[in-house]
């Protein structure tokens, strides 16, 4: 009768929420959307699928590399499952929401029902991501149907096991062994099982000379960990890691079902730990029910902040003066917003570190590491310009359903704007000049023989660090703009439209976001093509990449000024109560 009721509950949820999403396509901005996920999920992963259908079997992991590739997917799962011991502070609790708190406590569901409910709720997920996973993603087995069960398989085990294990740390804690002390016990453990494998690995097989040349380094290191890992004690360690990836892994249809009872025993086993794991756990999801609760209800009203649940009080980036210009206290107020460690203190602390560490790196280390080293700072900084905006979202994007208060403020519009966004510049002017000392520290010193002598490293560091800062305001006032032009789009708050829907929106907004930043590139480009063409003339590429840079920061700060008080004027027609911040 319970295990019906259960079941009745769960379809009706299921069945509830698609219905809402399909009468939310009656909308054009939901239509819109909708169309726009529906062509995006099918160009990305149903033509894949269908490709790799039409295809045949694929080609999974290659015969000579295969032990290695299964002996490393194993080591990889074994981590993951051993930090699971070590990260988690807190003690069990299952996540139920304020309707189910209501219903399945005071109703005669025992403990054992509890789990299973949550366990069942769980699968639509891991079912819906393993089929993405397996769609989109061709390494792992040969068959479709083997790698999507495959990855239930490996997903499931490690959720039965993420919940067993805080059942266990539970009961820890209950005998009075605090988190530092079972931190400690753990791993002191794991680094003498380290410690002990490392020694039996050089003593038994010491690493071959090729690897301290660098002459045929990749495939040397690669055969010594295959043999590493396929003798001693290694590959019984392994073992039941390999079970749960050998269905993944199959290549034939005889492989996975030969490996399918050993991964299902397994799970079993896992789920036979959870139930009979006599932990109290009601009280702890009560709690988590209540906090998820206040949070969601703290940013429907538009109180971010008190989403958060901090434990410790934000501290001050800087000191904010009684007097100044206003706009400086939007800068405070949202550097706050950001974390503890946006202080003055911290990042000259950070870039000191950076010197210390990039001289040493560049005199100690060889010549080709460094060049890599460089690469990735390099890669990271692009990075950082193209999604760093996207990331770092505390400006009008975050108080946009406090723009009543805002309002009320003594600032004009422009004013507004300008204080709300250069709080994520100056987090990312941050970042991106520290990535910039990096990479000019650790560059390798063969590039002073090629065509990057220091000099012109020099030159187009100092280019980016006087551009950077500009692209980030011109990227972040694009992103603001578009919020309060398409308010209803964006997705505040973890209890936003989701779905296909909500994809489309995104999709759009992200192709006009680049499509507009384009543009607004487009005449500083020009101007600073020109400016370097002509300063190469007469001087080098150091001076020229320079002078470029502020013949291109000149135009962007002119379209940056006409684009905040333009944003400014928006904002103050802006009508809070004409918009739907948060779906229905």
């Amino acid at each position: 009768m319970i295990a019906s009721a259960l079941f009745f509950y769960l379809y009706h949820s299921v069945k509830n929420r698609l219905l809402v999403r399909v009468r939310r396509l009656r909308e054009p901005r939901y239509l819109i959307g909708g169309i726009a996920g529906a062509l995006y999920f099918y160009f990305y992963l149903f033509r894949v699928f269908h490709r790799n259908s039409s295809a045949g079997v694929a080609p999974g992991v290659p015969g000579a590399q295969r032990s290695l590739v299964i002996s490393l997917y194993a080591l990889g799962f074994l981590i993951a499952l051993l930090l699971t011991w070590v990260l988690p502070h807190s003690r069990a609790a299952l996540s139920f929401t304020e309707a189910e708190v209501a219903f399945l406590f005071p109703a005669p569901v025992g403990r054992q029902g509890l789990i299973n409910f949550k366990l069942l709720r769980l699968q639509a997920g891991i079912l819906f991501s393993s089929f993405i996973m397996a769609a989109v993603g061709r390494f792992g087995g040969g068959m479709f149907y083997s790698r999507w069960i495959g990855w239930w398989i490996i997903l499931f085990a490690f959720n039965l096991h993420l919940l067993g294990s805080s059942f266990v740390l539970t009961m820890m804690m209950d005998r009075g062994i605090s988190n530092w002390r079972r931190r400690g016990i753990f791993l002191g453990a794991i680094g003498l099982g380290v410690a002990g494998l490392a020694c039996w690995l050089v003593a038994s097989f010491p690493p071959p000379p090729e690897l301290a040349s660098g002459k045929d380094a990749f495939p040397v290191l690669f055969h010594y960990l295959d043999h590493a890992l396929e003798s001693g004690p290694l590959p019984y360690l392994l073992y039941p890691f390999k079970m749960v990836m050998a269905p993944f892994l199959s290549k034939t249809p005889g492989e996975f079902f030969l490996a399918l009872p050993g991964a299902l025993g397994l799970l079993a086993l896992h789920y036979a730990w959870v139930l009979r794991s006599n932990v109290a756990f009601e009280e702890a999801s009560l709690e988590t029910s209540r906090k998820t609760a206040e949070r969601v209800a703290a940013i429907r009203s538009g109180n971010w902040h008190g989403a958060r649940h901090r434990k410790t009080a934000l501290r001050s980036p800087f000191r904010l003066a009684p007097t100044g210009f206003p706009a400086i206290a939007l800068i405070w107020k949202n550097l706050i917003a950001a974390g503890n460690l946006i202080t003055v203190r911290f990042w000259i602390m950070l870039a000191w570190i950076a010197v210390v560490g990039g001289m040493i790196f560049h005199s100690r280390m060889h010549n080709n590491l460094n060049e890599a080293l460089t690469i990735l700072l390099l890669f990271l900084l692009g990075f950082s310009a193209l999604l760093g905006p996207n990331i770092l979202r505390n400006d009008l994007r975050q108080d946009l359903p406090m723009t009543d208060m805002l309002k009320t403020l003594p600032l004009s519009g422009w004013q507004l704007v300008l204080g709300e966004i250069l709080a994520p510049v100056s987090i990312l002017i941050g970042v991106q000049w520290l990535l910039l000392l990096l990479a000019l520290l650790c560059a390798p010193a063969q590039w002073d023989h090629r065509s990057f002598p220091l000099l012109t490293r020099l030159g187009f560091a100092v280019a980016a660090a006087i551009l950077l800062p500009a692209v980030d305001f011109i990227s972040l006032l694009i992103r603001n703009a578009a919020v309060m032009t398409f308010p209803a789009w964006f997705q505040l708050g973890r209890d936003g439209p989701r779905g296909f829907e909500n994809t489309g929106q995104q999709l759009i907004l992200v192709f006009g976001q680049t499509i507009a930043l384009a543009l607004s590139l487009l005449l500083p480009a020009v101007a600073g093509v020109a400016v370097w063409f002509l300063s190469m003339v007469f001087y080098g590429p150091a001076f020229a990449s320079v002078a470029a840079s502020v013949a291109a920061l000149g135009v962007l700060t002119v379209e940056a000024v006409l684009a905040v008080r333009f944003l400014g004027g928006v904002f103050e027609r802006f009508d809070l109560s004409k918009e739907m911040l948060i779906a229905d």
